[in-house]
């Protein structure tokens, strides 16, 4: 089991730059594949970025391409987002997910959550 703790939320102004970390807990996270999804008030829970075990292979969103990037440090525990150029449509709260089967989007098939971290961009 893994517990997730986000860190990094806040408010910054369309065009700018945030970093998300999420530290997790326990000796096996080198065994997760590692994700990060948001969800808006009103909006289904959606998929952002995603990175395997060791780091080698990342995916992401359509609507974050080129802005956001994945990464992990396992000898840390922590997986981070960077997100660059910031609109007022990233704006949502931010959840980090551990899932110990392959890479998905789907929310469904990640087995450990986070409590989620507040994104507000303002235009």
């Amino acid at each position: 089991q893994v517990q997730l703790v986000e860190s990094g939320g806040g408010l910054v102004q369309a065009g700018g730059s945030l970093r998300l970390s999420c530290a997790a807990s326990g000796r096996t996270f080198s065994s997760y594949v590692m994700g990060w999804f948001r969800q808006a008030p009103g909006k289904e829970r959606e998929f952002v970025a995603a990175i395997s075990w060791g780091g080698g292979s990342t995916w992401y969103a359509d609507s974050v391409k080129g802005r956001f990037t994945i990464s992990r440090d396992n000898a840390k525990n922590t997986v981070y987002l960077q997100m660059n150029s910031l609109n007022p449509e990233d704006a949502a709260v931010y959840y980090c997910a551990a899932s110990e089967k392959a890479y998905s989007h789907y929310a469904v098939h990640y087995n450990y959550w986070g409590q989620g971290t507040q994104v507000t961009v303002s235009s």
